[in-house]
């Protein structure tokens, strides 16, 4: 396992995903039962330690890079890029949310351009793609604004724990599109190279 890098930006630091993260990362996820929705799979008290587990487990493996999303220190949330192709190079990032109380701030917007920094100028990838439920307006609106395209739909794609067959939506940004993307991201978040 090579180094988890930590990924600083004027607000946001994405941090290493750790098993001691667990309470604040529970806490973050308490801050509007975050469990509850049903278009996404948020970890509750009694899912966290298999959350965590599975990032780990996949960092181990090779194919996920798992960060919990902070704030002054405080963890807001947790991210993570997966599905991680090198050979390929492509990656996709997801397992995102974000405690009620900081959505719909600058805080998901700066932590996704972190990321996608990071994998195209750092990892050198040509492709980051994202997979949201069909039903959630609210992220497909927040993947489109980053400036990524939409793909299409994925139908059945996954089963929702409270039974319900998933169809999800897909975008991406490719390396082509990277500088455009980034210099619209900088500009929203009001920064300048």
């Amino acid at each position: 396992m090579e180094l988890t890098p930590r990924l600083i930006g004027r607000r946001v630091v994405l941090e290493t995903m750790e098993r001691a993260h667990r309470d604040a990362l529970l806490a973050a996820a308490s801050d509007g039962e975050l469990w509850k929705l049903e278009v996404t799979n948020v970890p509750g008290a009694d899912s966290m330690d298999e959350y965590i587990e599975t990032a780990l487990r996949g960092w181990d493996e090779g194919t996920v890079i798992p960060f919990v999303t902070t704030i002054d220190g405080k963890v807001i949330g947790s991210t993570r890029f997966w599905k991680l192709d090198r050979k390929n190079r492509n990656v996709e990032i997801g397992h995102t949310w974000i405690a009620q109380s900081w959505q719909r701030s600058i805080a998901n917007t700066e932590a996704k351009f972190l990321m996608l920094q990071y994998a195209f100028e750092t990892l050198d990838l040509i492709r980051v793609q994202f997979t949201t439920d069909e039903l959630n307006q609210r992220s497909r609106s927040a993947i489109l604004r980053l400036g990524a395209v939409e793909e299409g739909l994925i139908r059945n794609e996954r089963i929702m724990p409270n039974g319900r067959k998933r169809n999800s939506l897909r975008f991406s940004i490719i390396d082509d599109e990277w500088p455009g993307v980034k210099a619209r991201l900088l500009e929203r978040l009001g920064a300048s190279e």
